[in-house]
């Protein structure tokens, strides 16, 4: 560990915070990390600590999950501005022009990957693991599902419901496309392809399977394969080779970099971590809707 880093987990230590890391982050920050993995996943375990501060090393919406689900917590993000593309394409204005479509009745699917504003105008919230659960768990005939159509087009092909999406995705999912995985096939011929549904529906087809990070991150436990072909932001082969070192995990495409996932540095860590921001705050009556839509996913856990 270098001395940045032990000054960063001496100073966290002192001020009672977990630092979350999401996968997609550098591997410098995901070693020093508390906690390393999905984004509502790290929300909802930082919630079980008793740490006063969390310190989110991912995207804006991520952090903001954090503030949603903990309120008692400080939320930190080392950058304010790391965004998500795919969620800023959609905003309140677009969800109301898309519910007018398809009627006031028609229940909102949102995906966690969306900020807290679209979150709390929604019926229920998903993850990229549970959606086919959580729109099978709906009385409608149709729902309409936010803001991502790669993940809607994938659950609609696993549920008998109709399916109406918006046309939002993520430019980093969407630039891998089939040419690029027969080139890799071809060289890796016994590998097994992991697709994150937010790859194009033509890249989805081709998987063996298709999971969410921490799906990807447990998939291989039950594999025989050697080689896999991961179809999702590089960032994710990190925790990958740590787990198992004695596989040969290879990336989709050399394209598959999010610019805004790799903003953080330990230096931003540390300075985030001194003076306690920038820090996330959420209206309360917006936070309490958001957590509503939340938690109604959850509760079909049990």
């Amino acid at each position: 560990m270098s001395d940045l880093q032990s000054e960063i987990r001496k100073l966290a230590k002192e001020k009672n915070a977990i630092i979350l890391a999401h996968n997609y982050q550098p591997a410098q920050i995901q070693d020093i990390a508390d906690l390393v993995g999905d984004s509502l996943e790290l929300s909802l375990k930082a919630k079980n600590t008793s740490a006063d501060i969390i310190v989110f090393c991912g995207v804006h919406f991520m952090a903001e999950t954090a503030a949603i689900v903990c309120p008692d917590k400080k939320v930190i993000i080392p950058r304010i501005d790391a965004g998500c593309q795919m969620a800023d394409m959609l905003d309140l204005e677009k969800l109301k022009r898309e519910k007018e479509k398809y009627g006031d009745n028609i229940p909102i699917v949102t995906y966690v990957n969306s900020t807290a504003q679209i979150k709390a105008h929604s019926s229920i919230c998903c993850t990229s693991a549970n959606s086919i659960k959580v729109v099978n768990s709906l009385e409608a005939d149709e729902v309409l599902m936010v803001p991502d159509r790669n993940l809607a087009q994938w659950t609609a092909i696993n549920t008998p419901k109709k399916i109406h999406y918006f046309n939002g995705y993520c430019p980093i999912h969407e630039s891998l496309t089939k040419e690029d995985l027969e080139k890799l096939i071809k060289k890796y011929p016994k590998a097994e392809i992991m697709v994150h549904p937010e790859c194009r529906p033509e890249v989805v087809e081709m998987a063996h399977v298709v999971k969410s990070t921490s799906g990807m991150l447990s998939y291989p436990e039950t594999s025989k394969a050697k080689d896999f072909i991961v179809a999702t932001e590089i960032g994710m082969l990190h925790p990958l080779k740590k787990k198992y070192p004695d596989r040969n995990f290879i990336p989709a495409s050399s394209k598959m970099i999010c610019p805004d996932m790799k903003l953080i540095s330990l230096e931003l860590l540390l300075n985030a971590l001194k003076n306690e921001t920038p820090q996330i705050k959420i209206e309360e009556e917006i936070r309490k809707k958001a957590l509503g839509s939340v938690e109604k996913m959850l509760s079909l856990r049990n």
